[in-house]
Formats: C-alpha cells, sequence, structure tokens
C-alpha cells in the first residue's frame, strides 16, 4: 500500500495534467484568462488575488497557485485540503481520488489536453513589445480618459502610454459580438530599478470618457507581483496605491513626490521596497481589500524597519474625492495627513 505522502505526491501529478477541471470544480467563481485561473481565495470568492498555473511556464509547474493577498501558495492536493477544509491527509487523498473518478465534461476539459497560448503570449517581452508599440498619452484618448477622471497632469508621464487598437480576448462574461480591440491606455509595470518587467492595459471607450464596455477593461501582462507603474524616480519617501488613477489624483496634489502604482490590492500589500526607502505612504481605499492590504504592508514594512504611513480617503478612494469634492478638498486633507517634515519639504505656497 501506498504511503499517504507519496500517494499524494502521484495525485498532485494526475491533478495537475486536469488542472483547468480541477479549477472548474472547486473555483467556480473564477476564470481562465490567458495562462492561469484567476479568482479570489481558496474559498472560491469572486475576484483577482489567487492564481493558479494552467501551463507550466519558466517561474512555476501546472497546478501552482499563489494567493498574492495573504501569500499561500501550494500544489492542487493543497489547493483542495484548504478548499475542503480537510484535517487530514487521508480525507484530501479520498476526495481527489473521488474527483478524479468523475466522468469528464464538456465544458471542463478534464481528461483533455489543453493548447496552450503562443509561447510568447503574456510574456515581459510581449508586454515590452506592446508598451513600445505606443504613443505618448498627450493629446490622445488616453489623456481624454484622464482629464474625464480629473486628472489634469497628463504631459509628463512617461509611465503611461496610448494604444488606439489594443488586442482584448473576450472571455466567458462578455456577450457576444464583443470587438477583439479597443483603444487602451497602457502602462509600464517596473521593478525598483526601473526595468520594465510587465504592461498594465485599461481599454478605453472609443469616445475617451469611460472604460470599455467588457467584462474585465483592466488587464497586466508579464511579470507583476511586487512591481508596479512608477511615476517619478524612486527616493527615501513615496506614495503607493492601487490603481493609476488613485495615485495620479494624489499626484495632482503632490506632484513632486515619486509614487508608485499597483495593479491590485493584492500586489499593493506584495510591493517590493527600495533599498533608499525610508517612509512609505500608503494611498488607501475605503474597502476591506485596502485594510487587507495595509495590515500586510505594515507588517512587512516593520521587519524591514520602514516608517508607513496611512493615507485615507474621505470617500471610497482618492479619485472618488478628486471627482467629487474637488481638488481644494483633496489637497486640504492630504496635507493634514502629511508628516510635518515632509509638509514642509514637498509643499509649496
Amino acid at each position: 500500500m501506498s504511503r499517504p505522502s507519496s500517494r499524494a505526491a502521484e495525485l498532485s501529478e494526475r491533478l495537475a495534467q486536469n488542472a483547468q477541471a480541477v479549477c472548474r470544480h472547486y473555483l467556480p467563481a473564477g476564470r481562465r484568462e490567458g495562462r492561469y485561473w484567476m479568482v479570489g481565495d481558496i474559498a472560491g470568492s469572486p475576484g483577482r488575488s489567487l492564481y493558479v498555473r494552467l501551463f507550466e511556464t519558466e517561474r512555476g509547474a501546472v497546478g501552482n497557485w499563489v494567493d498574492a493577498a495573504t501569500g499561500e501558495h501550494g500544489d492542487l492536493v493543497d489547493l483542495i485540503r484548504i478548499n475542503q477544509r480537510h484535517g487530514r491527509l487521508s480525507e484530501t487523498i479520498d476526495e481527489a481520488e473521488r474527483f478524479l473518478s468523475l466522468p469528464p465534461s464538456v465544458d471542463d476539459g478534464l481528461g483533455q489536453s489543453i493548447k496552450p497560448p503562443p509561447a510568447r503570449a503574456g510574456s515581459p517581452t510581449a508586454a515590452r513589445r506592446l508598451f513600445a508599440a505606443s504613443k505618448p498619452v498627450a493629446g490622445t484618448l488616453a489623456a481624454t480618459y484622464l482629464v474625464s477622471r480629473g486628472i489634469i497632469r497628463t504631459d509628463d508621464l512617461p509611465a503611461l502610454r496610448f494604444h488606439p487598437r489594443c488586442f482584448y480576448r473576450p472571455n466567458e462574461d462578455d456577450g457576444p459580438g464583443t470587438p477583439s480591440s479597443f483603444p487602451a491606455l497602457i502602462a509600464s509595470v517596473t521593478n525598483d530599478d526601473c526595468v520594465q518587467t510587465g504592461t498594465h492595459r485599461t481599454w478605453l471607450n472609443p469616445n475617451g470618457k469611460a472604460k470599455a464596455a467588457v467584462a474585465s477593461p483592466r488587464r497586466a501582462m508579464g511579470n507583476i507581483l511586487g512591481h508596479a507603474i512608477r511615476f517619478g524616480p524612486t527616493s527615501d519617501v513615496m506614495v503607493a496605491g492601487e490603481g493609476i488613477e488613485t495615485v495620479l489624483s494624489l499626484r495632482e496634489i503632490l506632484p513632486k513626490v515619486p509614487m508608485a502604482a499597483a495593479t491590485s490590492s493584492a500586489h499593493l500589500a506584495g510591493i517590493l521596497f527600495g533599498c533608499d526607502l525610508r517612509r512609505l505612504y500608503v494611498a488607501r481605499d475605503r474597502d476591506k481589500a485596502g485594510d487587507a492590504a495595509f495590515a500586510i504592508l505594515a507588517d512587512r514594512a516593520q521587519a524591514a524597519g520602514i516608517e508607513l504611513v496611512s493615507l485615507m480617503p474621505t470617500l471610497g478612494d482618492f479619485n472618488d474625492d478628486l471627482r467629487q469634492h474637488g481638488g481644494s478638498a483633496l489637497e486640504a486633507s492630504i496635507i493634514a495627513q502629511l508628516l510635518d517634515a515632509d509638509r514642509n519639504r514637498f509643499i509649496t505656497g
């Protein structure tokens, strides 16, 4: 009889051969996006914090998963164990064997091989090529969109570009006939040394006044975890927040402060600290995801000897504050939350 540990290893390999079927069965609220299955958490809540690899890449094996919000990770046996709240490995082995004995579904591809996307799709190289093929935002539909969000400083944004016909891959939540391209705001995701590791895309309505009417108007490609969209050089004092619009709203008030926009709350929690960083202001969103990201950042910052300062919006986020309360009210709110040393350093009369 096989030992439980060796049996679990065998089952892990078999489950990995049917990774998408496992995801559809245990994480049905998620969806496939490129090489990954995206879902909110290990319990299967809707969202994008946890991702499961559906295809082997240089960064990991099929079936490996990571929850960017909590740092949890494992293989598909671990996923089933935690998802089903098993107390013993033997329970998980029984459940995995039961699952693998199910007849294949037409939809989930159990027992079928799934043809992976082209090798370079979604890679850092593809991300850099897309950014290089785009043009500066000044005078484009991307600038029109930013202005519609209350963001006026659009001339000096080298991290942002515009693509008039950026490819969009419809997913299962998009309606029939969804176009395969839209104009898009393109953002360079870089590491602390300003080396581009990925690209973030925000597809736009052709009138430039809103995001495109698609199920997933914002997506990232390349290596994103730990990195961000950066506005200004790295420094000892910086601002970090979730989303381009949130961070650019603060930049309207604090144009001299270097800033970094994470692509999600989970990626904000995992942002890497630069070697020169001594104090980090966190532009929070007023929601549970924002609270969770700040709590994780607080633990990491304390361990790294970095001072963390909370910036809290009045409404849901700082772009809401800018658009609904205006620049003067936002300026007063932000200045009141700065430390005295930074108020003197970055605010001029």
